[in-house]
């Protein structure tokens, strides 16, 4: 999740509450096929099953953002193509979207921001039929069940952020955000990618995406993936990217600015980027060299990176987001710090490589994230971890008594200090009744069990029972679900 600001607790102890919700995956190979073109698959009359498709998602509809998303579209690939004009704070789009209806229905629906007006909507290249009240584009059609199409929109705006359920204080917006010189960002948990293209916003839909950026050089547009092209044509930069692992929306992250690249390998080989404005102080340049450091220590206990790449990136914002592969950073001693970095490094394979289905279960993502982050914070402070955790128990009990239980907290109160401090000591009891080997060989094997995938608390409570051969129902329950929060000992 975004990373949070948060009073030390102890002298050794730096808070990286790094919001997952706002903040990845295997070994350097990507875990799913690239994403294939955008044509026409199916239609009314020629209808095509999508059974085998690895960008196949099984959406739903979000327990604590209903409002967000819609189960009857599984979005299997977008491609972006967008053009922004800083002077003018203007955002043009071509979007095609592949995807797979998963009903029979008269009508699908997508998120896209008011603040953006749609011109054109075709499916499978004919012109159609469309509303768009509030941020609700529905469109209208012949659709199948289980069977692929293609929708393409023209839009363009001045796209604004939206308010964000929180009430933490390194952010009170989500979405595309504009900084006073007209270079952009976005950081967008629990959703917020609405206010930039239409799209079907809530995490468990997965799909594969291709972003072509063109914004007046010198400036250059960024985003997940892989920079496959960059040329400056007539006076503006042009860049390609591509993204050949599923993301969920909320993942997905681009920016417009005047930005430059440092290259860097880790250790293990993996080709890291560090994307920072020209004029950037050069101390927060030299502090993202931690992240070979950094990612060195995560594969120690995760195993080797499941991406191709990892790219830094730094923006105008006091949060900072694990957004997939291009971990997007506020420029700040707190968010450019090796804890923080950390924290979004192992949201890399605990968020991006297995995503919750729901936004309840954002504990899945933040509580390992947030254990890891304090094992390795005791290592190298010397410090001893129970101590710690004794100290994060405080500071827990606190929240959850105002912002409810991790798996069950107040909607308004997205990505509090509960969330990821309950599920933290959870683990580490869970850790101590079934032994450091089993312990972990399970938080290594987890990410793995279902890469590019999504997974609902019961289905990974039940594994992570049947991996250590041990009923935890007990602290499962006291610790996601109780109102009072459990004795930490």
């Amino acid at each position: 999740m975004r990373a949070q600001r948060v009073a030390a607790i102890a002298a050794a102890l730096v808070l990286a509450a790094s919001l997952a919700a706002c903040g990845g995956d295997s070994s350097s190979t990507p875990q799913g096929d690239p994403a294939p073109s955008a044509q026409g698959t199916g239609s009314s009359s020629t209808p095509q099953a999508a059974t085998d498709d690895p960008a196949r998602s099984e959406p739903v509809e979000d327990s604590v953002y209903p409002d967000a998303g819609d189960p009857s579209v599984d979005a299997l690939s977008y491609q972006l193509d967008l053009s922004w004009e800083p002077k003018a704070r203007r955002l043009t789009g071509h979007e095609s979207l592949r995807f797979r209806s998963t009903e029979t229905s008269d009508h699908v629906q997508l998120d896209l921001s008011q603040d953006l007006e749609a011109a054109r909507v075709e499916i499978d290249g004919e012109k159609a039929e469309f509303s768009h009240d509030g941020k609700d584009l529905v469109v209208q059609g012949d659709f199948a069940a289980d069977v692929e199409y293609v929708l393409t929109l023209n839009y363009s705006g001045r796209p604004q952020p939206v308010p964000a359920p929180t009430t933490r204080s390194d952010f009170t917006t989500t979405g595309f955000t504009v900084s006073d010189d007209g270079s952009t960002w976005t950081m967008q948990e629990p959703y917020g990618a609405y206010t930039w293209y239409a799209v079907n916003d809530q995490p468990a839909d997965k799909a594969f995406y291709d972003f072509v950026l063109t914004v007046p050089a010198p400036w250059t547009g960024i985003a997940n993936g892989e920079l496959t092209s960059r040329e400056v044509v007539e006076g503006k930069t042009v860049t390609s990217w591509h993204l050949d692992s599923k993301a969920s929306s909320y993942l997905v992250t681009v920016a417009f600015g005047n930005y430059q690249a440092v290259k860097d390998t880790s250790a293990s080989g993996v080709a890291l980027t560090y994307w920072t404005k020209v004029g950037t102080p050069k101390a927060y340049v030299d502090s993202l060299r931690a992240t070979k450091d950094a990612l060195a220590w995560v594969e120690g206990k995760l195993g080797p990176y499941p991406f191709p790449s990892l790219g830094i990136l730094l923006v105008d914002s006091q949060s900072g987001m694990e957004t997939q592969t291009m971990i997007t950073l506020g420029t700040s001693d707190y968010t450019t710090s090796e804890a923080v970095i950390l924290h979004e490094i192992v949201h890399q394979w605990y968020g991006d490589l297995v995503t919750p289905s729901d936004w309840s279960d954002l504990w899945m993502n933040e509580g390992m994230a947030m254990y890891l982050q304090l094992t390795w914070q005791a290592q190298v402070d010397a410090y001893p971890l129970t101590r710690l955790l004794e100290q994060a128990a405080v500071v827990e009990r606190e929240s959850r008594r105002v912002n409810g239980p991790p798996a069950t907290y107040d909607p308004k109160t997205f990505g509090e200090i509960q969330v990821y401090y309950g599920p933290a000591l959870m683990w580490d009891q869970i850790r101590r009744r079934v032994g450091d080997d089993k312990f972990w060989a399970m938080v290594r094997d987890w990410p793995a069990a279902d890469p590019d995938g999504s997974s609902d608390r019961d289905d990974y409570i039940a594994w992570v029972e049947k991996q250590t051969g041990t009923e935890l129902s007990d602290l499962f329950d006291s610790w996601l679900l109780a109102k009072r929060s459990p004795r930490f000992e």
